[in-house]
């Protein structure tokens, strides 16, 4: 039996085929591809730590913080969510040395297909990562922008024409028909273009660049068995769950009695057992 235990955070991938993932418990890590097809637990144990400043905290906030830090630092901001509204743009960042640090750095604006082809922006040091993430079977990035700020913008504008959301239910149930993401981005260009060509005239050429000649990555899961109907554990109103491991997509686990979010439960302490 491998048991590992400790306050949890997002697992851990690795971008090959399929793609590997690894628990992680505090210090410990655990390799999960290998437990494809057999029967783990996982117990909550009944203690949260912020996944900053590591305090006890009755309630995670934000996937993992306590209040405080929620309320207070500039990573837990609402431009996180929505960057085109950026406070450290606007010279208001809770912590400009962060915003310095993380914001106004080069972003990338790209184009995924997850439950279905949306548009999404990430940091250059994040790629394939957040695709992985979000459990994105296909991915392009499609523009290479200085800031942050500047990468909303432009997901604000073709946002106008494509979402910007996963539906993960249907993101669970399997991967879809692949799609031609550059045919989508060139369909995108030409119906923004005029859009695109303001924000270069005001942040400058070498600040916004669309990629003409990107390419697509293709990301491939493990997965045993996709599941017929999706049922979401809730480890707040069920301590204990269990089951067979047939898969794991983006952040989640699937087990032939229900999904579980691993990211939603960053900085709970829990107890994962594999019985080999």
């Amino acid at each position: 039996m491998t048991f590992i235990s400790g306050a949890v955070r997002k697992m851990r991938a690795t971008l090959s085929d399929p793609v590997l993932y690894q628990w992680v418990a505090g210090e410990q890590t655990v390799e999960l591809n290998q437990y494809l097809g057999q029967s783990l637990s996982i117990n909550f144990l009944g203690t949260i730590h912020c996944v900053h400043c590591h305090r006890l905290t009755k309630k995670s906030f934000n996937q993992g913080y306590c209040y405080p830090c929620f309320r207070d630092l500039a990573q837990c901001d609402t431009c996180i969510m929505k960057p085109e509204k950026c406070h450290f743009a606007e010279g208001t960042c809770r912590e400009p040395e962060w915003g310095e640090a993380n914001c106004n750095i080069e972003h990338y604006v790209y184009l995924s297909h997850t439950s279905s082809v949306k548009v999404g922006i990430t940091r250059g040091t994040q790629i394939p990562t957040r695709w992985i993430d979000q459990g994105a079977t296909q991915a392009r990035a499609i523009a290479r922008v200085a800031t942050r700020y500047q990468s909303g913008l432009i997901e604000v504008l073709l946002g106008q024409h494509i979402g910007d959301k996963t539906a993960w239910q249907t993101m669970l149930k399997g991967n879809g028909e692949p799609l031609d993401l550059a045919a989508k981005q060139a369909e995108l260009a030409e119906l923004c273009a005029e859009g695109l060509a303001s924000l270069q005239q005001q942040f400058g050429l070498n600040a916004i660049h669309w990629i003409e000649e990107g390419e697509d990555i293709a990301i491939n899961f493990p997965v045993l068995e996709w599941p017929a109907k999706i049922k979401a554990h809730n480890l707040d109103k069920t301590p204990e769950i269990s089951g067979t491991l047939l898969g794991i997509k983006g952040q989640y686990l699937m087990l032939d009695t229900g999904v579980i979010n691993i990211r939603k439960y960053g900085g709970y302490n829990l107890e994962l057992k594999v019985k080999g």
